[in-house]
Formats: structure tokens, sequence, C-alpha cells
């Protein structure tokens, strides 16, 4: 493995986002002194918070999944994640409602599903279950160490026989027809392969191997950090300051010092100045290229993962039939993914993730009232409608996301909200998101383990990347992991 060449007492680590602060709790561990530079007043980066009125909302991801990553990451300074965070697990992990009027609830438990399932489908399509289970625990066990967990130099390195374990697992087969294989249902279909939208690909295009995501949300387990999924980057942050980070906050980075092929300090955007030896983009990838001055040339342009549009509302009342998190499926599944991914258009038929954190945290929303967050994918901007088109199309969309959920079963939704904050691929763009997207780059074959940017970085001996736009790609556990992978691009006592 290639590692970061010269002196690396100190090392600045741009972005205090989950990527960012795990890579700076990794290096602390190995010894270094680092400095977290970070522009907004506090950690989290996608995973903010906002307080509106008496409601305290995520901006960020809402499903906590391999808590044992985040562990890893606390372990390295000795400390411990359930020390400084309060995890529960959620039973059931999701509700999923579809447009027959049916539902089911999302088990991580092996026996709770397969009844669930039975209950739901039948006795057929729980021995399905049975199997995809199965398969999707070796396609985990196949893929996590050699193509996740790990730092590629070279397209070479996939020539080992894990691949060719991969390959009898049918991992480069189709998701959608290798999950068919073991569920006819197509409503248990979609439970097992809605996943694919994180990684920015149709179900019917996306690689089996991408089913890891579903093993990570239905078999793994699913977790909920009191306080709300912020609480976890607020507890990275504070056991990296306890063993002895220093953090920048409100410091925008406006540029890099170069000589000699490395980088000597950053400037911030105030003219100060911070020496290092070595330095951490942990920011968007389009900003990492913005202060390199170049982006890696490619044989093809990168492309970027759909967007959402969030509705967060704080409510006087809430709905009995929803749970932590809720899947409302629309009927026109093949067709939504088209759109979202080639056609650009807004989705006729909406799926959505309807999540409620009051449900085991209260305290996020004032006495007797309740907090719900309502995402629906849309195009990026690349392919759909135009981040200024949003100003006014925002609107229009946010009272049709309101009417639908009426019509889902949440009468008087719309009357009920006393707070709201909507969130638009307008909103994401002015936040820096390449194509108004807080999905980062997709997850095509050509933008996957080692065809994805790489976290070293040409040209200069001492800058590595981290974040979802880089190894291994987007979602919590995988940042988590990037963050990790690029403290283990310095050598000595860092991880390995």
């Amino acid at each position: 493995m290639r590692t970061v060449t010269g002196r690396t007492d100190h090392v600045v680590v741009v972005g205090a986002g989950l990527s960012g602060l795990a890579c700076a709790l990794h290096l602390l561990g190995s010894g270094r002194r680092v400095t977290v530079v970070e522009r907004d007043a506090g950690p989290g980066g996608r995973a903010g918070r906002v307080r509106l009125g008496g409601y305290q909302l995520d901006t960020g991801p809402t499903v906590l999944t391999m808590p044992h990553l985040a562990d890893e990451a606390f372990a390295a300074v000795g400390d411990s994640l359930h020390r400084r965070v309060d995890l529960i697990a959620l039973h059931p992990a999701y509700r999923a409602h579809f447009a027959d009027g049916t539902s089911l609830d999302v088990h991580t438990d092996g026996e709770a599903m397969e009844a669930e399932v039975r209950r739901f489908a039948g006795p057929a399509q729980a021995a399905g279950y049975r199997g995809l289970r199965q398969w999707l625990e070796r396609l985990y066990r196949a893929q996590m160490k050699r193509f996740i967990d790990t730092n590629f130099d070279s397209p070479l390195q996939l020539l080992h026989p894990d691949l060719a374990r991969l390959a009898a697992l049918g991992g480069f087969g189709r998701l959608d027809s290798r999950i068919g294989r073991h569920l006819s249902d197509p409503r248990l279909r979609r439970v097992f392969s809605f996943q694919a939208l994180y990684a920015g690909v149709a179900p019917a295009r996306a690689l089996a191997a991408y089913a890891v995501i579903a093993y990570m949300d239905t078999v793994a387990g699913v977790w909920f950090p009191k306080g709300g999924m912020h609480a976890l980057p607020r507890a990275m942050a504070d056991a990296a300051g306890d063993a002895g980070a220093d953090f920048r906050w409100g410091a925008e980075v406006s540029a890099l010092e170069r000589s000699a092929g490395r980088v000597r300090a950053v400037r911030l955007a105030t003219g100060e100045r911070i020496a290092c030896d070595a330095l951490v983009l942990s920011c968007e990838l389009s900003t990492a290229h913005r202060l390199l001055g170049r982006a890696p040339r490619r044989p093809v342009a990168l492309r970027h993962s759909p967007s959402a549009v969030v509705l967060h509302a704080g409510t006087d009342r809430t709905w009995p039939g929803l749970a932590h998190h809720t899947l409302s499926f629309g009927g026109q599944w093949e067709r939504t993914f088209d759109e979202l991914t080639r056609t650009g258009k807004l989705m006729s038929d909406p799926s959505l993730l309807i999540t409620r954190p009051t449900t085991h945290d209260p305290t996020l929303a004032p006495p007797g009232r309740h907090l719900h967050y309502v995402l629906a994918p849309c195009p990026n901007t690349a392919v759909g409608p135009s981040g200024a088109t949003w100003r006014d199309l925002g609107p229009r969309y946010r009272d049709d996301l309101a009417a639908e959920l009426e019509r889902r079963g949440l009468d008087g939704f719309r009357t009920s909200i006393e707070e709201e904050l909507l969130v638009t691929p307008l909103d994401w763009a002015e936040q820096g998101h390449a194509a108004g997207s807080p999905f980062s780059v997709s997850h095509t074959f050509a933008q996957t383990g080692p065809f994805r940017p790489r976290n070293l970085v040409r040209g200069l001996d001492n800058v590595v990347l981290a974040g979802c736009g880089t190894t291994p790609g987007v979602g919590v556990p995988t940042v988590l992991i990037s963050g990790k992978l690029a403290a283990a691009r310095f050598p000595g006592r860092g991880p390995r």
C-alpha cells in the first residue's frame, strides 16, 4: 500500500464531518498532532443540526447501521462509542407501506423477519427470505475486507481469490434479478433493493454486489442515537478534543501553500496561516479539487447520484401507522428510477422515507409535539431541474408532498405543522454539493472500488482525501471507513 512520504507529525484535517472526525481519531491514536478546520460552527458536516423553534433537526442521515465502525474510531484513542452515545436498537428497523394498502415490518432479527414474511406473503416467500438472508451474509463476508475496507492503488488488486468468490455469488449480475431468485413478491423485492438509490443506480441496472447495502439495513441492524444522529459526530468531536485535537470552528480554507510537491500550510479566508506536515481533505470532492487547483483526468466525467427534497416538519400530532422509519412505496417502481436517473423528472408516483425521531427521543421536540422528516428522492441538477428552478418549484413540490402524505393516511398533515424546513437541490448546491446532490458520486461500476476517485492525490506527497466522494463511497458506514482508510495512508503506528 502506498503511503504519505516525509514528515507527518502535524496533520491538518479539513472538514469535521463523519469521515474527517474518524480520520482525526485514528491519526490521534497513532500519536500525531491533529488540527481540524471546519467552516461551520460545529461538527457534523452533512450530519448537522438545526434548531427550529423548540425542535432539533438532523440535517443529514437518519439511519445508523454498523455502529462498530464508529466504535473503531473511538477505540483508536482508548474511548468507546457506547460510553459516549446511548444507542437504541430499532425494532422494526423499518415499516413498509405499499400502494396496495398492505404493510410489512422489516426486522433485522432473522426469525422475526421470517415470521413477518410468512404472515405477509406466505411460506414460499418466507423460505425465499431465508435463502436471501444467507446470500446477503455470504456476500458481505466476500466483500468487506477485500473490496470495501481497503485502500486501492491499482485495479490489479482485484485479482484475488475473493473476486472469484464474489463472482460465484453472482455479485456481477443485476441486483433486481438476483434478489428475484429468492423472492417473487414484487413488494418484498423492493424492500431489499431500494437501497440501490443510495448508490445512485436503479436496481435493474445495479450490480448485485450492491446488495451489501441491503445487508447493512436488513440484517446487521439499525440503531438510533439518543439525541438524534447529530449525537454521533458531536461525540466523536468531544472524544477527539479530549485526545488532544485542536478544533478551529467557523474557519474556511481558501487556499493551500505548496512547494516541492508538498502542501506546507493552509490559508483561511481570514488570512490566517496554519502550517502542517500533511493534509487530509474530507470536504466535498469538488471543493477538494478546487483547493488543489485541478481534478484528476478521467476518460468519462463523474456522474452524481440523484438528489432529494427533505421536508422537516414539527407537528402538533402524529399518526399511529408510522414507525421510527417508514418506507412509503408508490406503485410505479421501475418508472420512478427511470425518472430519477434518466429522464430527470420528479417522481410521478413517489416513494418516500418518513422518519419520526421523536418515537425514541421526545426531547427533540417541545412537550406533546412530534418531529417528522420526509425524504423524497429527486433528480440531481445535472439531469433534472436546475438549482435556480427550485426557487419556485420547491414550495409547490412541498405542497404536493403534503397532499400525497394525506392521501396515504396522514390525515391533517398540512394543518398539523407548527414549524418546518424545506431542503431542495438548490440548498444542497449552495452548501457546495456537486450537481445539487448530498449523495455525491454515484456507484456505477466505473466509479466503484479501484475506479472511484482515489484518496491519494497525484503530484502531492502529503495530501489524502476522505469522504463519500472517494474510497469506499456513500453512506454512514462507508464514510467512517473512508476516514480510517485515509489515516491508514500515514506510515508508522497508524491503522492498517
